[in-house]
């Protein structure tokens, strides 16, 4: 593929996002399900609807304030969170999944003053009105009917502030280096830490986003991840910048049938969903009986490519009609990502283009670029940072230097809210974050995550096992549908086994199928491929799930719960 022009026009800040949306006008920014019909919403009227909410912020004396907002995927949602930082206030978007009693706890840790919310949190937040030591506003989008209380501000209300007070309000200038974003990390690897964001962190990593992923004007998406996520976040704001078309998806269940109606060209996905679609395509193309047929016609396709003729949007007509009929293209990032699923996608015409990055990094860092890709690599650093390995003595097979990432640049994070210690580590004495991901980068920039420093098994004979290299290996086992390795003692409570601990795939194995039937199919396939694995990277003994792992909200496996 070659490179192509990115036309965009990269922002300076978040008042500016808004300037560029009102000059988009009539053109549709966002589509949502409404009933049984799509209702779009016009990047000048989005426009519209910010402004009037940071103007209503100001007339209620909220300016300046720090404000959560929480809920389903929205573009009320996204005009709150801009409006309240091109507004000059904090942000704290809240992970709408979790107790009703950690999100008062963390907000009242932040001292938030108000909370905007969808009805789905009506009655959830009702005794915090009684109770809660900081929120002192409560600003429902849709507030049940007959709901009374003095800290109750409807949306609909600070909306009509905000149309009254508009002809008269400007954004102010902000220190793009102030606070804007408090957020909390989702805590796969034990406790959240409040991570703080400025304005400068996020637009670097927008404008990073824009300049190297394969997007443009024309294109459709879908937004499929929960929103208070930075990843999802960030892809959105990007995506403003782009002036695409954002459709909604308002559950996993409609999921499918969003896809038909939509009609998208690309995707922003997590490992997780491009693992599940790929397993259900040849799932159903079992149950037609057409597997054989399926594998001949990816043969008959790659050889046809290799001659420069490429007819996949023709042979895999039916494979890409199940995403709409138009999906080119899926960015996926926020877990390791199995690089077999690059050229399984690929085969069918779709490309997927792997990033890198974390919360602390606004989260880009790096990304595969779509004209030279790389699999089994994240691709070189972005341009609004820069990236080393700590090497650590270690050298991989091809002969580059392993050792920790870190990071360097204007995507990295204020530092974590009333937290000297985990400050203090976080950073090394030079000033670059520490990731506490392990890799390297080859000879063309290319950086290549072989794993996180904390999930590292330390062998008995002094090796190092990233569980999460074993991991890809076992994703490629069709009877496998989720899997986490770990190290476990033998019986002589010195050797250290590789252990995969396995949920089983539903579609493969018929119901009332024995728990002995479902163990022998699956160790049977480790270990065939543990004849292609160094001896200390075999895996060993094997266990199942009754049910799947517990993961967080962007459907990563909280690898710190697995016992």
């Amino acid at each position: 593929m070659k490179k192509t022009e990115r036309i965009f026009t990269p922002i300076t800040s978040f008042r500016h996002l808004i300037e560029r949306c009102t000059g988009f006008g009539d053109k549709t920014a966002f589509r949502y399900p409404e009933g049984k019909d799509y209702v779009s919403v016009s990047y000048a009227e989005f426009a519209e609807v910010t402004k009037h909410i940071a103007a209503g912020l100001q007339a209620a004396g909220l300016a300046g304030k720090r404000i959560a907002v929480i809920g389903e995927t929205s573009y009320q949602w996204v005009a709150t969170y801009l409006a309240v930082t091109a507004g000059g206030g904090v942000i704290i978007p809240m992970d709408k999944e979790l107790a009703i009693g950690e999100i008062e706890g963390f907000l009242a840790s932040v001292d938030a003053e108000a909370i905007v919310y969808s009805s789905s949190f009506n009655e959830k937040l009702k005794p915090a009105m009684e109770s809660h030591p900081s929120l002192k506003t409560f600003i429902p989008m849709a507030p049940a009917e007959g709901d009374q209380h003095e800290k109750l501000l409807p949306l609909a209300d600070l909306l009509e502030k905000g149309r009254a007070t508009a002809a008269d309000y400007a954004f102010p200038e902000r220190d793009p280096e102030s606070l804007a974003v408090m957020l909390f990390t989702s805590g796969t690897t034990g406790t959240s830490k409040c991570v703080m964001l400025c304005e400068k962190n996020l637009c670097s990593c927008v404008n990073s986003a824009c300049a190297t992923v394969n997007f443009n004007p024309n294109d459709v998406t879908v937004s499929v991840l929960p929103l208070h996520h930075t990843y999802e976040l960030a892809i959105m704001l990007a995506s403003l910048t782009y002036s695409l078309t954002i459709c909604i998806n308002d559950s996993l269940r409609h999921l499918m049938r969003n896809f038909a109606n939509y009609k998208p060209t690309g995707l922003v996905l997590v490992p997780l969903f491009v693992n599940t679609m790929h397993k259900k395509i040849w799932d159903e193309v079992r149950k037609k009986g057409k597997e054989k047929l399926l594998r001949r016609t990816i043969k008959i396709s790659e050889g046809l490519r290799r001659v420069g003729i490429d007819m996949r949007r023709v042979l895999f007509k039916d494979i890409v009609g199940a995403f709409g009929g138009r999906l080119e293209k899926i960015i996926c990032g926020g877990a390791p990502l199995n690089p077999e699923m690059v050229k399984n996608f690929d085969a069918f015409g779709i490309q997927i283009c792997e990033g890198y990055g974390i919360t602390e990094c606004s989260p880009l860092i790096s990304v595969t670029p779509y004209y030279a890709p790389r699999p089994g690599s994240v691709g070189p650093a972005v341009p609004c940072c820069e990236v080393r390995i700590a090497a650590d003595g270690n050298l991989t097979d091809g002969g580059f230097e392993e050792g920790e990432i870190q990071v360097k640049g204007d995507n990295v994070m204020l530092g974590y809210y009333n937290s000297p210690e985990e400050n203090a580590k976080a950073f090394t004495e030079d000033g670059w974050y520490r990731t506490g991901d392990v890799g390297f980068i080859d000879a063309d920039g290319y950086i290549h995550i072989t794993g996180r420093l904390k999930s590292v098994i330390v062998l008995e004979n002094g090796k190092n096992v990233f569980p999460e290299e074993i991991e890809e290996y076992l994703e490629n086992i069709e009877e496998i549908g989720e899997v986490v390795v770990v190290g476990r003692k033998g019986e002589d409570g010195e050797t250290i086994n590789l252990t995969a601990i396995v949920y089983p795939n539903k579609e493969i194995f018929p119901e009332g199928c024995e728990q002995q039937a479902i163990y022998d199919a699956i160790y049977a396939k480790i270990a065939e491929m543990n004849k292609k694995l160094p001896s200390f990277k075999k895996v060993k003994a094997l266990e199942l799930r009754e049910c799947e792992f517990e993961k967080t909200t962007s459907r990563k496996i909280k690898r710190h719960l697995v016992k």
